[in-house]
């Protein structure tokens, strides 16, 4: 039943992205990023719908009520391909911190520009940092939730990678609060394995970190945060 479920998944979701992939290069041609936000948000919603339908995959969010009032920085745990789908379906409007690979894939790159995303190097440096203070002080003025993932890449349930400096400098330029976001969904949606396991995973919002920290005290605090929330979720496994 798991691999059934998985290829049926696998069916539906490769061509409906591919429609959306066109769809949505042809709205980021409009002079307004309205249509493209709103059929972005229709993909991510259609996205969600498929992994509950067909590969029996529920996404829970809890934690809402810790969400500050107005402009947020999302920092999230990385585990899944599937991670940023919930959270662009349920928070708007939401720019994010993407990395420079993404943007070789045919249409994608224009896509996540005129998304609000901020395309960045994993190797960092100066012109990195640069970019990152122009590009956070683009999504101040403009009001946008930020999203970025802090280890820069994809770690497995109960693993865990370096946590980059950028979320600070992010922090720090925004002047907004910080939520730390744990999960589990890869338990369920394994980025090495074909195979989805069916359960209810879940993304949990924390209390937010106030503005103004300093670099250490927020990485101490961002890290301690998500890391042990994500353990526990980890070890409650799917329901």
């Amino acid at each position: 039943m798991t691999l059934l479920r998985s290829t049926l998944y696998a069916l539906a979701y490769w061509p409906l992205t591919l429609v959306f992939a066109i769809v949505l290069a042809a709205l980021s041609l409009l002079p307004s990023r309205r249509p493209l936000c709103a059929g972005a948000r229709v993909y991510a919603r259609l996205v969600l719908a498929l992994m509950r339908w067909t590969a029996g995959i529920r996404v829970e969010l809890s934690g809402m009520d810790n969400l500050p009032e107005g402009q947020a920085v999302f920092a999230a745990k990385h585990q899944s391909w599937g991670d940023p789908f919930p959270l662009y379906a349920h928070i708007k409007p939401l720019g994010f911190v993407a990395g420079e690979h993404l943007a070789k894939y045919p249409l994608v790159g224009r896509i996540l520009i005129r998304l609000g995303g901020v395309i960045l190097s994993s190797k960092g440096g100066e012109a990195t940092r640069s970019r990152l203070q122009r590009s956070a002080e683009k999504l101040k003025r403009e009001g946008s939730h930020v999203l970025i993932y802090p280890e820069g890449g994809i770690a497995d349930p109960g693993g865990k990678k370096t946590y980059h400096k950028g979320v600070w400098h992010l922090y720090d330029a925004v002047q907004a609060p910080c939520v730390p976001v744990a999960t589990n969904l890869g338990l369920a949606w394994s980025r090495r394995d074909f195979t989805k396991r069916a359960g209810r995973a879940a993304i949990h919002f924390q209390p937010p970190i106030e503005p103004g920290l300093d670099k250490d005290a927020f990485m101490a605090r961002l890290e301690a945060a998500v890391e042990g929330c994500t353990q526990e979720l980890v070890e409650e496994g799917l329901g």
